[in-house]
This record gives C-alpha cells, sequence and structure tokens, in this order.
C-alpha cells in the first residue's frame, strides 16, 4: 500500500505539475497540450488511488473523467480552430 502512495505522490508532483504549467503559459497549443497532460495525469492518479484505498466501485470516477477530458478538449480545440 506504501507503494501505491509513493507512486500517486510521484505521478502527482511530475505529471501535474508540469502540466499545471504548461496550461498557465505560452499560446493556446502550450496550453491545450497542458490540459490533456493534466486530464492524463489525473486519471492516473485516482486509478492509483483506487487501488490503494477504494473499493472497486470508486473506479468510476477516473473513468467518467477520462470520458470529460477528451471532450473538453476537443471543445477547447474547436473553439481554438475559429481564430
Amino acid at each position: 500500500m506504501t507503494g501505491l502512495l509513493i507512486a500517486a505522490a510521484l505521478l502527482m508532483s511530475g505529471g501535474l505539475g508540469p502540466a499545471l504549467w504548461m496550461a498557465a503559459r505560452g499560446d493556446a497549443l502550450r496550453r491545450l497540450a497542458g490540459l490533456q497532460l493534466a486530464g492524463i495525469s489525473t486519471v492516473l492518479v485516482l486509478l492509483v488511488l483506487v487501488q490503494a484505498y477504494g473499493p472497486s466501485s470508486a473506479i468510476i470516477l477516473p473513468l467518467t473523467l477520462t470520458v470529460l477530458a477528451v471532450a473538453g478538449t476537443l471543445v477547447f480545440a474547436r473553439l481554438l480552430g475559429t481564430r
């Protein structure tokens, strides 16, 4: 269990930190890449935490976030394409 918590902490620091930095700075394409990286990192962290703590029914949250992250990226890309 401690190995899973260490993995979640590494994913949060190594994945979410740079993703949020990319999403906050730069041009629109760089922010879009940061948004995608943040979505993927969040899903991975949640999956690891569900394996460490949660019941098997808690896996619905990361799977739903995956679908919403893809939809959000498509909307952002659509809005980006109108410029």
